[in-house]
């Protein structure tokens, strides 16, 4: 495991937004979703893609609360713009869980 001091932790800006709209995108190599998610005015609106196929359905994914993390440069992803990383971590048999947050903090707010 590499170590990082706290300024590099810092550096990467994890936020809260809340996913408007999930499609397939059937460009993708790997079963993947287009993601449209709010971040809030400062941030406002981003997109990402996301291997989530497996646990969720797109309309289940609208109005639910993210942590994505929001200061990577934009990355082409099968003919989509990804411009966020939303965050997950495997379950058992390596399907993705997304992380999320309880309650309702303000979109946009950031997790330290």
């Amino acid at each position: 495991m590499a170590t990082i001091n706290f300024e590099q932790f810092e550096a990467v800006e994890m936020r809260v937004g809340c996913i408007l709209r999930a499609e397939r995108n059937e460009k993708a190599r790997k079963p993947a979703y287009k993601l449209w998610i709010d971040f809030g005015e400062e941030i406002g609106l981003k997109q990402s893609s996301a291997q989530i196929v497996d646990l969720y359905a797109p309309e289940e994914l609208a109005g639910r609360l993210v942590v994505a993390v929001t200061n990577f440069p934009p990355k082409m992803v099968a003919g989509w713009v990804s411009e966020v990383l939303v965050l997950g971590v495997p379950d058992d048999e390596g399907r993705v869980c997304l992380l999320s947050v309880d309650d309702s903090p303000p979109l946009g707010a950031r997790v330290f």
